[in-house]
């Protein structure tokens, strides 16, 4: 069975509540707040990117976004980065880290392959060099 429009799906919520999450941190207006919001709206834009096109930098510079446990650790910590007291960046940090731990759960699953856009990594994340 093929998964890919489900991960697709996925990734672009998460991606989605990585930018809300990310905007909602400038709210507060200090100083460490702005940093880390500019961090996750980044972190978030290039989720979602990597939904649509894979542009050559990624793949050399953050080969770990092409695996299940690669992205998945990716999640939990963007997810830890939002763990703040509003409730609502608790839930968006939440829901971003359980989807995490699901992909690093996905990885050690060897009936579940991963979609094709996170198999782009031109062999250098993962695999064996003869």
């Amino acid at each position: 069975m093929d998964y890919s429009n489900i991960f697709r799906l996925v990734n672009l919520g998460v991606g989605g509540l990585m930018i809300l999450g990310g905007i909602g941190q400038f709210l507060t207006l200090s100083f460490q707040n702005i940093i880390l919001g500019c961090y996750v709206v980044i972190f978030g834009a290039a989720t979602l990117l990597l939904e649509f096109q894979i542009p050559p930098a990624v793949s050399r510079w953050a080969p770990f976004l092409f695996s299940f446990i690669g992205r998945g650790i990716f999640y939990v910590f963007v997810g830890s980065i939002l763990l703040h007291k509003p409730a609502l960046w608790i839930v968006a940090g939440s829901i971003i880290g359980i989807v995490g731990v699901g992909y690093v759960i996905l990885e050690y699953i060897p009936q579940i392959e991963p979609p094709q856009n996170m198999r782009d990594a031109g062999g250098e994340w993962g695999a064996e060099q003869i």
